[in-house]
């Protein structure tokens, strides 16, 4: 388990070579299994599944009006509510209780895979050496720092700090202290002031993700004694360390107002500085990489007839003189966006603005702009780099001497370095090439880049953490002066034999490094491990229904898999143009052991090379989710991966929208499902604006006020489409009471619905279980993770008949 950084890197703006599959056409419905029960390969409890009440409801919409009978469930203050989940968390436990064995092997061997201590690297800022740790025993990390008196380079500085040579370490917030206290931790938005003199970060203690603002004084150790304000999002200082700006959120979770506090100053009113009213608008603040200057970002996507359209607005305030006021870099234009930093007077731009003076919608390809700080109006700009045909500009970061790109080049998402200054002068437009950059050596299969804090301007490093299905997550410093980097360290998997660079299946390529052989023996001579000897890591591409290839990332034990005969998982998500997480999990080891094989179908509507891979997913078009992931399930079985009557499906809430719609579509395809706080009722749910989120997730599956977007919602809502008399897959379906993202009805409503309209036998393996006391992302540590992670692997592994093998 890989430590998040929480000094929260700034935030991210927001293709393989396969080989090719047959075709999927998508059915309407898959009724195969309607008239004869295909049966379960276990024991049902003795005890029937609960039966909730029923209290008739009408639903009306465009003329079109329905039946919804658990509505009264979206009440969470109803006693009968409560009674049922409890209900229904003893049925679970008695479907479960033959498997508390197994639990116990499961949990056992994801223990033991754990060092008992797991800390990572520090990192330079300033003067100071900030770093992460979770103690002996423990759930949760604690942040600690320790003072820098060598000043020496990255890996000098890591063997000095292992050696115990660095000043006394001091801990700055303690995750574990507030869990004991309160019995829940969830620690959001977490800023260092530049002087490094107070912490101020935003603590939910409920599972609301209603975040309260503390402030540390980290001189004295002590919380600065202020009025509690809660619904704080996002967080940003003041360049004189005791001037602090941050978001506050409306009833329904919208960032809504930027809000200023002075330290010291108990007696006066925080004053507000910016008021986003229209209701579809988020706002956002944060600090340029100099600390120079705060942006405030008011971003919107609006529905229409036509589409989903971006819609951003961006302020600068001076961080020298914060009460200055705001100044707006440029007028809300469709679809065009805009991401700043500063160089030492110049901002650069990255933005996909249009290059011409024609002012429609936008949304194309981004490009790299920079301008003087007095001459901020777009007519200033000069367009500094475009992206050519193979590659495209994702987001940047900037330091004193280096400019960093996250670009996708041939398909493959890459970092570069640019040496700063660019000249201020440069009348023409260029390509990156032209700048010479350093293109940072990676692995060639595909592994996953995630950005590190990376918070001093001043630094030459930059750090990056690889992980990949098979390699265990790596910590990379690369020294942007010199073109070298040092693997400072990397997840340690305990009791488990690994094999040490296996060139010959893990070289460096050559598309992604500029000296193969040169970076070949730097990573040799520096040793990591990986499993790729051990686990096969395949890259597929999948044709959907369409024609469009779908990228499919199979994995497998090459000792225990069986062609044709082993069972396995298909992992989705498709929404919010995020990128499907596929990075190294020690514990999904004990089900490859077992034979297992887990796949990733990166659909539609998730991330992808450019913003169409999203704008294909969404909206209008979101059944192409859907359609992509039976394409992918029908896949694994027809090409032998996995045994037809062994196959299960995860997601994870807006992921499980694609799940349980291929669920209604293809429930012959899938014979288990485990939803996690699901988001299954979209219908209902985006019909009700009151509900938190309902308005900005307009702007991913549409706004069904408008007549077509709402049939298109219709026609694939999870809840509202359940086929039924229909032999359904076995599911575990869990929730959160307090969910503020996705409401514990929709788990309850759609497992009511399911026992209620399909086939009884089969239902009697749906299950439900609710966390009464967490929210949205649960409420577990390192050792809770695992638990509920045994707890799936079991349930999998009772409902797909491989009970009999352990």
């Amino acid at each position: 388990m890989a430590l998040a950084s929480l000094l929260s890197p700034k935030r991210s703006i927001k293709g393989y070579t396969l080989s090719l599959s047959f075709l999927f056409i998508p059915n309407a419905s898959s009724s195969l299994f309607s008239s004869l029960c295909r049966g379960h390969p276990f024991s049902p409890p003795p005890q029937a599944p609960p039966v909730p009440k029923k209290i008739p409801f009408t639903v009306t919409a465009h003329g079109r009006t329905w039946q919804d009978p658990f509505h009264w469930m979206s009440n969470t203050n109803d006693p009968d509510l409560s009674e049922y989940l409890s209900q229904e968390n003893s049925y679970a436990e008695a479907f479960m209780a033959d498997t508390h064995n197994l639990q116990c092997t499961l949990f056992s061997e994801m223990k033991s895979r754990m060092p008992a201590t797991i800390s990572t690297p520090p990192e330079r800022w300033g003067p100071w050496l900030y770093y992460q740790y979770i103690p002996e025993g423990k759930e949760y990390p604690v942040l600690c720092r320790r003072l820098d008196t060598q000043k020496s380079g990255s890996m000098k500085t890591f063997l000095h700090y292992a050696s115990g040579g660095f000043g006394r370490e001091e801990p700055l917030l303690d995750w574990n202290e507030i869990a004991e206290q309160y019995g829940y931790v969830h620690v959001g938005a977490c800023r260092i002031s530049p002087d490094h003199n107070f912490l101020a970060y935003t603590l939910d203690i409920t599972g609301s993700e209603r975040f309260m603002l503390q402030i540390k004084d980290l001189r004295s150790g002590c919380i600065i004694p202020k009025l509690r304000v809660d619904g704080v999002v996002s967080l940003a200082w003041a360049q004189d360390g005791n001037t602090l700006f941050y978001t506050i959120s409306d009833d329904n979770q919208r960032p809504y107002r930027v809000l200023c506090t002075k330290l010291g100053f108990h007696d006066t009113d925080d004053v507000p500085v910016f008021t986003e009213s229209d209701s579809s608008f988020c706002v956002d603040i944060t600090s340029t990489k100099d600390g120079k200057f705060i942006t405030v970002n008011s971003n919107s996507r609006t529905s229409s007839e036509e589409g989903i359209y971006i819609l951003i607005l961006v302020y600068v305030i001076d961080a020298a003189n914060p009460f200055d006021g705001l100044r707006r870099i440029c007028e809300r234009v469709c679809g065009v966006q805009y991401f700043l930093e500063h160089h030492y007077g110049i901002f650069y731009i990255l933005t996909n603005a249009p290059l011409t003076e024609n002012k429609e919608c936008s949304g194309g390809n981004y490009y790299l702009a920079k301008c003087r700080v007095e001459d901020i109006q777009p007519e200033n700009w000069q367009n500094v780099i475009l992206p050519g045909e193979d590659i495209s500009l994702q987001d940047m970061d900037i330091f004193n001497g280096h400019l960093v790109l996250f670009v996708n080049k041939n398909g493959f998402p890459m970092f570069c370095s640019i040496d700063l200054p660019i000249n201020v002068n440069c009348k023409h437009q260029i390509e990156i090439e032209n700048l010479n950059p350093w293109y940072f050596p990676l692995p060639s299969n595909s592994c996953s880049v995630v950005p590190g804090s990376n918070h001093d301007f001043m630094s030459l490093v930059y750090r990056v953490v690889l992980s990949s299905p098979v390699m265990p997550d790596m910590i990379v410093d690369y020294d942007m002066s010199r073109q070298t980097y040092s693997i400072v360290q990397q997840e340690e998997v305990m009791g488990v034999s690994v094999n040490r660079t296996c060139l010959a299946a893990y070289e460096l390529d050559t598309i992604r490094s500029q000296n193969k052989e040169e970076n070949i023996q730097n990573f040799e001579s520096q040793r990591w491990k990986e499993f790729s000897c051990a686990y096969c890591c395949e890259r597929k591409e999948v044709v959907s229904y369409d024609g469009v290839r779908i990228p499919l990332t199979i994995l497998y034990s090459q000792k225990s898999w069986q062609k044709g005969q082993s069972p396995g998982v298909l992992h989705g998500y498709g929404a919010y143009g995020e990128i499907l997480e596929k990075s190294w999990c020690a514990n999904r080891l004990s089900l490859l052991d077992r034979g297992w094989v887990v796949a990733f179908a990166d659909v539609r509507g998730g991330g992808g090379g450019d913003s169409s891979w999203h704008k294909s997913g969404s909206g209008l078009l979101k059944q192409n989710s859907v359609y992509d992931f039976g394409s992918c399930a029908n896949y694994l079985v027809s090409e032998g991966y996995v045994h037809r009557d062994r196959l299960g499906a995860i997601g994870y809430s807006a992921g499980c929208l694609v799940v349980g719609a291929a669920i209604n579509m293809y429930p012959d395809l899938f014979r288990a499902a485990i939803l996690k706080v699901p988001f299954l009722d979209i219908c209902n749910t985006l019909l009700d604006p009151s509900l938190p989120l309902t308005i900005l997730d307009y702007e991913e599956f549409g706004n069904p006020q408008i007549q077509s977007q709402f049939e298109s919602i219709l026609s694939y809502s999870p809840y509202d489409n359940i086929t039924p008399h229909t032999c359904y897959p076995s599911m575990l379906v869990t929730a959160s009471f307090h969910d503020s993202r996705v409401g514990v009805w929709e788990a309850a409503k759609w497992v009511a619905k399911v026992r209620d309209t399909t086939c009884s036998e089969c239902s009697g393996a749906v299950l439900l279980k609710t966390n009464m006391s967490g929210g949205h992302f649960g409420e577990g540590g390192r050792y809770g993770q695992c638990e509920e992670m045994a707890y799936d692997y079991a349930f999998l592994i009772k409902v797909l008949g491989m009970f009999n093998n352990e």
